[in-house]
C-alpha cells in the first residue's frame, strides 16, 4: 500500500517515567534501529539508554528500503509503519531476531539517577519505515513514548551526540599537516558514523593565501570514499534486509572535473556557503552540474552538498550521501555538515600555505647547495646534507667544492646560525663571496678574512663559522685556515683516523681577529671529512665527545675494507650519519667528504720558459718529448700547434718567466701561466688581421679551455681527450 515518507523531528533525551511505555529497542550508530522483542515494563529511575548496533546494520523486519523511483516486488513501493510491530514480535520472520545481549540494562546495573553516556557518535535516528504522526498527539507520543505499537522503535535523538561527534571529527581533521591528511581525516570521521559514502571536490588549482585564481573556477574530485557494501553479521547481529535491486553509492565517477559556469545553479550553490538537502531546488539543478548525469543520488534528504569556504573564497565541496535503508538527513545535520566543511575548508588552507612554505624552503636550499660536486683532477668528493627536521627544511648549514688552477680544489664547509629562512639567505650571501673569492685565489686566511668584513657588513649579530681548505694534488699538500668550526678528521690508508690540529680561530662577523693557515700533508687514499657541528654536538653529548665518537666509528670504518682498500665514500657518509642517535638531530647537518687520490710525480711535466721569441719553439720540443715518453705521440701535432699560441700570448706581455706544465690523467691537461692579470678574451678575427687566431684554434680543437686570474697573474689551460 501506498505509505507517505516524512522525516522525524529530533525530539529531546528524558529518562523514561514509569508505565510510559516500551522500552526503547538497540539502535544503529548510523541511523538504522534495531528491534528487539517486547520486553516488561522497566522498574521506575531505570536507565533506558539504547544498545548502539554495529554501522552498516540495518532494522530487522522493517520491511525493504528501496531508492527514490524503485519499486518492491510487488510493483508499488514498500511498506512501512503498520506492518513494523507484527515483523518485530517474536516468532519466525525472515531473519534471527537479536540476541539477549541486546536487552536494556537493568535497575541494578547502572545508576538509577544517571544515564549511560551516549557513544561519540551521529544521534540515534529511527529507520525509514516509520510514519510521523500529526498533531500534538504525534508530538508527545515521540517525546514522552506513549501510544508507540508495542515492540516498535523509540526515538532517540539527543543534541549531545551530535556535539561529541563535531568534536571527535574536528579534532580528527585538525590534525592533518597536508591535504591529503586532511581529506581523509574529514573522510573517515565521517564515513560511516554520519554518512554511507562522501565525495570531496577541491578548486584546481588551490589558490595559495590571498592571491586572486586566475582563470575560470574548475573542480576536481580530490577523495571519495564509502562503506563497503558486505554486511557486517558478527556479535549476533541480524543482516539487513537487501533490497530487490541493490543500490551501489559512488559508482565510477565520470565527472571527475567539473567547470562551475557563472551564474549557474552549482555556483549560487557555492555562493550561498550553507549545506543544502540533495532535494533542494538549488541542489537538484547543481548536482547534475557536479556529478554528471550517470551518478545517481537517493532522493529525499538523503545527501547534503556543503560549500567548502576558506578565509577568503569558497575552495570546493563536500557531498555526503546516505543509503535508501538508512534514516535521511534532519534539519540539524546541516548544522553538522557546516561545521565539517568550514573545518575542512580552514585547514585545506592552512596546508596550502604549508606547502608553498615548504616547496620555498626546498628550492631556496637546493639553489643555496650545490646541485652537483665537480670532479676535480686527482680528488674524489661525497656530499650529505640533513636539515634539523622535516618542519624546518631550511638552515644555515653549507658546503662547497670549487676548483682552482694548477689542479687544484678548495673545499669549503660553513654554519651560520639558526636554521631559519633568514639563515639560509644569509648562507647563501657568504658562499657566494666565498666563491667569488676563491675564483681570485687568493690564501685560505685571506678567503676567512674578507668573508668576516662581509659578515660585518651583513649585519652585527650575522656570526658563522667556516673551515676553508685548498688541496693540491700535484704537491700531495693541503692548506687549511679555520673561522671557529670543528676541526677535520683525516682518515689515512691503514685506517688511522687522526683529528687534524688546526687553530679554532674566532667565528665569521666578530670582527678584527687575524686567521692563520697550516700546511699539511695529504696522501694518496687517505679521506679528509668536513662537517659541521650538528654532526657532533647535541643536548646529549658535547662537541668533543661527539668528535671522539666520529673519529672512533671512521677508525672502525676502514677497517671493514682492510688495510690497503680505503672505504667507499658513499657508503662511507651513510656509516657516519648512522651514528646519529634519536636525541641527536638538534641541528642541520652538512657532511663532505674527499678522497685524495694526487697526481703522481711521473705524470707531471713542468717548465720555466723567458719570456722571448724563441720561447714557443722551445714549447714545442718540450712538449713534444713528454708526449713520446707517456707514449702519446698521436696527439703530438694538436697539442704543439696549441702550446705554440697559447705561449706565443703570454711571451707577448710577459716581464717574467712563463710556466708551462703537462698533466697526464685521464685526460691532457696544458697550463700556462704569466705574471699578466688581464684574462685573454676570445674575438673573431677580421680576414685582414696578421693576429688574433689563437684563442680560436684553441677553442675549436681543445676538449675545453678557460683562464684563471691569480694573486700574480694568471693561467691559460685547455684539456685535450687522450685518444
Amino acid at each position: 500500500m501506498d505509505s507517505t515518507r516524512v522525516t522525524e523531528h529530533p525530539t529531546s533525551h528524558e529518562r523514561r517515567k514509569p508505565g510510559a511505555g516500551r522500552s526503547p529497542a538497540p539502535a544503529d550508530p548510523r541511523g538504522g534501529l534495531l528491534r528487539t522483542p517486547e520486553q516488561p515494563l522497566q522498574t521506575p529511575g531505570a536507565a533506558g539508554l539504547p544498545v548502539q548496533a554495529r554501522a552498516g546494520d540495518a532494522p530487522s523486519g522493517s520491511g525493504t528500503a528501496v531508492p527514490c523511483g524503485k519499486t518492491g516486488p510487488s510493483g508499488g513501493q514498500a511498506s512501512a509503519g503498520t506492518d513494523a510491530p507484527s515483523s518485530a514480535s517474536p516468532g519466525p520472520g525472515p531473519g534471527p531476531g537479536p540476541g539477549p545481549e541486546h536487552s536494556q540494562p537493568s535497575a541494578t546495573e547502572s545508576d538509577p539517577h544517571r544515564p549511560r553516556p551516549a557513544p561519540e557518535s551521529i544521534p540515534v535516528q529511527q529507520g525509514p519505515d516509520q510514519e510521523r504522526s500529526s498533531g500534538d498527539s504525534g508530538s508527545k507520543e515521540r517525546r514522552t513514548g506513549q501510544g508507540l505499537p508495542p515492540g516498535g522503535p523509540m526515538p532517540m535523538r539527543r543534541d549531545g551526540d551530535r556535539l561529541r561527534f563535531v568534536g571527535a571529527a574536528t579534532r580528527r581533521i585538525a590534525r592533518g599537516i597536508d591535504l591529503d591528511e586532511i581529506v581523509m581525516g574529514l573522510c573517515r570521521a565521517t564515513v560511516p558514523t554520519f554518512s554511507d559514502a562522501i565525495l570531496v571536490y577541491l578548486r584546481d588549482p588551490l589558490p595559495v593565501g590571498d592571491e586572486r585564481p586566475t582563470g575560470p573556477l574548475v573542480l576536481r574530485l580530490r577523495r571519495t570514499d564509502r562503506i563497503p557494501p558486505e554486511r557486517d553479521t558478527e556479535n549476533g547481529f541480524s543482516p539487513a534486509l537487501q533490497p530487490p535491486e541493490p543500490v551501489e553509492l559512488l559508482q565510477p565517477v565520470s565527472a571527475e572535473l567539473c567547470e562551475v559556469r557563472p551564474g549557474g545553479a552549482l555556483a549560487e550553490v557555492l555562493r550561498g556557503v550553507r549545506p543544502v538537502f540533495a532535494d533542494a531546488p538549488a541542489a537538484r539543478a547543481a548536482l547534475p552540474e557536479l556529478l554528471g548525469d550517470e551518478l545517481v543520488v537517493p532522493c529525499g534528504q538523503r545527501g547534503i552538498l556543503a560549500p567548502l569556504r576558506g578565509r577568503r573564497r569558497v575552495i570546493g565541496a563536500a557531498l555526503f550521501l546516505r543509503r535508501p535503508e538508512r534514516l535521511a538527513f534532519e534539519a540539524d545535520d546541516l548544522l553538522v555538515a557546516a561545521q565539517l566543511a568550514t573545518h575542512t575548508a580552514l585547514g585545506i588552507d592552512k596546508a596550502v600555505l604549508y606547502g608553498r612554505e615548504a616547496y620555498i624552503a626546498d628550492e631556496l636550499q637546493r639553489t643555496m647547495l650545490p646541485e652537483t660536486l665537480p670532479r676535480p683532477t686527482g680528488v674524489r668528493l661525497a656530499s650529505r646534507y640533513l636539515p634539523a627536521a622535516e618542519t624546518a627544511r631550511v638552515g644555515g648549514d653549507w658546503y662547497d667544492a670549487i676548483p682552482l688552477p694548477g689542479s687544484r680544489v678548495a673545499l669549503v664547509v660553513g654554519d651560520v646560525m639558526g636554521h631559519s629562512m633568514t639563515s639560509a639567505a644569509i648562507m647563501g650571501q657568504l658562499r657566494t663571496t666565498a666563491q667569488t673569492l676563491a675564483g681570485l685565489d687568493l690564501p685560505p686566511q685571506e678567503v676567512l678574512h674578507h668573508l668576516d668584513e662581509q659578515a660585518q657588513r651583513l649585519g652585527t649579530d650575522r656570526m658563522a663559522t667556516c673551515l676553508y681548505a685548498v688541496y693540491d694534488p700535484v704537491s700531495h699538500r693541503i692548506t687549511i685556515a679555520n673561522a671557529g668550526h670543528p676541526p677535520p678528521v683525516l682518515l689515512h690508508l691503514g685506517g688511522r683516523a687522526e683529528v687534524l690540529r688546526v687553530p679554532p680561530g674566532a667565528p665569521i662577523g666578530v670582527g678584527g681577529v687575524d686567521f692563520e693557515a697550516v700546511e699539511l700533508d695529504a696522501p694518496a687514499g687517505a679521506t679528509l671529512l668536513l662537517y659541521t657541528d650538528g654532526l657532533v654536538e647535541s643536548r646529549l653529548r658535547d662537541v668533543w665527545t661527539g668528535i671522539e665518537q666520529l673519529r672512533e666509528r671512521l677508525a672502525a670504518t676502514a677497517q671493514l675494507t682492510g688495510p690497503d682498500h680505503p672505504p667507499p665514500l658513499e657508503a662511507l657518509c651513510d656509516d657516519v650519519l648512522d651514528m646519529l642517535g634519536p636525541g641527536d638531530r638538534d641541528d642541520d647537518i652538512a657532511l663532505l667528504a674527499a678522497r685524495f687520490d694526487g697526481i703522481a710525480p711521473s705524470d707531471v711535466a713542468y717548465w720555466y720558459l723567458e719570456p722571448e721569441d724563441a720561447a714557443p719553439g722551445r714549447a714545442r720540443k718540450l712538449a713534444r718529448r713528454a708526449l713520446s715518453r707517456w707514449g702519446l705521440e698521436d696527439m703530438t701535432d694538436s697539442v704543439e700547434l696549441l702550446v705554440s699560441e697559447v705561449v706565443t700570448n703570454a711571451v707577448r706581455y710577459a716581464t717574467r718567466p712563463v710556466t708551462l706544465r703537462l698533466l697526464r690523467t685521464d685526460v691532457l691537461r696544458c697550463e700556462v701561466g704569466d705574471d699578466v692579470p688581464q684574462l685573454p678574451r676570445l674575438r673573431q678575427a677580421r680576414a685582414t688581421d696578421e693576429d688574433g687566431r689563437g684563442l680560436y684554434l684553441v677553442n675549436k680543437l681543445a676538449r675545453r679551455w678557460g683562464a684563471t686570474r691569480l694573486s700574480t697573474g694568471k693561467v691559460v689551460w685547455f684539456e685535450l681527450n687522450r685518444s
